[in-house]
């Protein structure tokens, strides 16, 4: 599946879990957004159902278990390269449950941490990705 460059836009899926009072977030390891903190997720797979894709992805990027509880959101994430399409990912973005698991950071993934929500200015995220976040507080009830 070619990621830079495609010929159709790439199906994604994030996970935004929130676990006593904090918020997990992860650096990216690969393009796009290389070294940016964001939430967890990835691409879902042929025959894979969205929520599926959800629990491998998190599972991946974190080592954790979730369960996802409901979607958050749907958006494109397009990137350009002058008038080209660089990428286009339409992702799926879930609110999500810990299950279990220990957290370390997958092959893809530079850092995994747990953030509060009042730490979360400094790791710069895009402002879909900051919006997205606090509306999963207010979903999964723990906005203080």
């Amino acid at each position: 599946m070619k990621r830079e460059f495609p010929d159709h836009p790439l199906v994604g899926v994030g996970g935004v879990v929130i676990h006593r009072g904090r918020v997990l977030l992860i650096r990216r390891g690969g393009e796009p957004l290389k070294g940016e903190w964001s939430i967890p997720g990835g691409l879902v797979e042929l025959g894979e159902e969205l929520a599926e894709g959800a629990r491998r992805e998190l599972k991946e990027e974190t080592g954790l278990d979730i369960e996802p509880l409901e979607i958050l959101t749907v958006f494109d994430r397009i990137f350009r390269k002058g008038r080209r399409v660089r990428y286009h990912f339409v992702i799926v973005d879930f609110a999500c449950r810990l299950r279990g698991g220990r957290l370390r950071p997958g092959s893809d993934v530079l850092e995994a941490r747990w953030v509060r929500r009042e730490e979360l200015p400094k790791y710069h995220l895009t402002d879909k990705a900051y919006s997205v976040v606090l509306r999963a507080f207010k979903v999964l009830g723990k906005s203080k």
